[in-house]
């Protein structure tokens, strides 16, 4: 690659401060960009950006590239958590960082770096772009690293996005961007990964999203319909939930100790008509096991929508690969269907599409009927 103007997405985590090193050392002329997305609450405990701006200004400071701070958080809060928040009111659990990769990351900071004469961006996402040269068309892979790939993450992509973007990390394991770190004497080396949603860092989710949405209150019946408890508010429970219920040590009367009447409960619908809140017990219940799912609001990384194919998707992020067939209604619809059953799949989510390393790009999850 010839020597480039490249603007690089410091966070203040390790991968980014990698990311820099690894394009300087290749001959780049290299500007580090701190994003700030969130304001609300940036003095609270829970909130890290003033941190990771200091820790991103001493990568900056030791690697000799200029760093600017740049304010997104009206863009954040327009973009993503607006759509965020609809989400979870509608009874859909969304995953805001794909939102921010999209709209964020890729677009506003983008087309800011584009105005600094940047010729490309670079962030440390664990994922990789390939120029498809019989087709002409870039193509998002997944990482080399499995326990840490992000396609899933970036599956928004369009070709512009990816024409213009660079992952260094993403050919590299974990281990081995630590050791650069350590060897560089970069002072964030040792820094521990971010968890968790952007603007909630480690915070309790239910008190953050409290704030937020109000609690309307509602019945929790098990598989027979029997009200068993009472719920705060579909909007704060996920299919799939064991933790949180309030109904943990609720068994039925007379059950033999070890018995299957033991087992923990999990969420399993949400009617939102009627504010029931449904729940069964056992991992491995028929209402937490679907063979088909529909999703919308489909996003293609190569521009059009995949042909009818056996292929393989995630319906969440910590995931292996499920063999799947998918059908495109249209560009922006599609149904996948699974000949094993796939456990709590959940409206609001992305289904992901793969064909082997490369992501195609994927959907906003509908609906997905039990398998019984």
């Amino acid at each position: 690659m010839s020597k480039q103007r490249i603007v690089v997405g410091l966070s203040g985590g390790v991968d980014s401060a990698v990311t820099a090193h690894l394009l300087k050392q290749q001959g780049h002329e290299v500007v580090g960009i701190f994003m700030k997305n969130w304001e609300d609450d940036d003095d609270s405990e829970y909130c890290s950006s003033n941190i990771d701006f200091v820790d991103a200004a001493a990568v900056a400071d030791v690697l000799g590239i200029e760093i600017e701070h740049v304010n997104f958080a009206a863009d954040y809060r327009d973009r993503v958590f607006a759509e965020f928040l609809r989400e979870y009111q509608a009874g859909r659990t969304p995953n805001p960082d794909i939102l921010c990769n999209a709209e964020i990351k890729f677009k506003a900071f983008l087309d800011h770096a584009m105005r600094l004469g940047a010729e490309k961006i670079a962030t440390g996402h664990y994922a990789r772009v390939h120029l498809n040269e019989s087709t002409g068309r870039h193509e998002l892979l997944k990482g080399l690293d499995p326990a840490k790939d992000q396609s899933y993450f970036l599956h928004r992509l369009n070709q512009a996005q990816l024409s213009k973007t660079l992952f260094p990390v993403g050919e590299l394991h974990k281990t081995e961007v630590r050791r650069i770190a350590d060897e560089m004497g970069l002072p964030n080396a040792k820094k521990k990964d971010s968890t968790g949603i952007c603007f909630i860092g480690e915070r309790p989710f239910r008190e953050f999203l409290n704030r937020y949405i109000s609690k309307e209150p509602g019945p929790i019946k098990n598989a027979k319909g029997h009200t068993i408890g009472e719920h705060v508010g579909l909007s704060f429970y996920t299919l799939g939930q064991r933790q949180g219920l309030g109904i943990g040590g609720l068994k039925a009367k007379g059950a033999q100790r070890g018995g299957g009447d033991h087992a923990p409960w999990f969420v399993a619908r949400k009617d939102m008509e009627t504010n029931t809140l449904w729940v069964v017990q056992g991992h491995d219940h028929p209402w937490l096991q679907s063979l088909m799912l529909q999703a919308q609001d489909a996003s293609w990384v190569a521009g059009q929508a995949p042909t009818d194919a056996d292929m393989a998707a995630k319906t969440r992020y910590r995931q292996a690969d499920a063999p799947c067939h998918v059908h495109a209604d249209s560009s922006t619809t599609f149904q996948l269907s699974f000949p094993q059953a796939q456990w709590a799949v959940t409206p609001g989510q992305s289904a992901v599409l793969y064909d082997g390393e490369v992501c195609l790009g994927g959907g906003i999850i509908t609906a997905s009927p039990a398998a019984v």
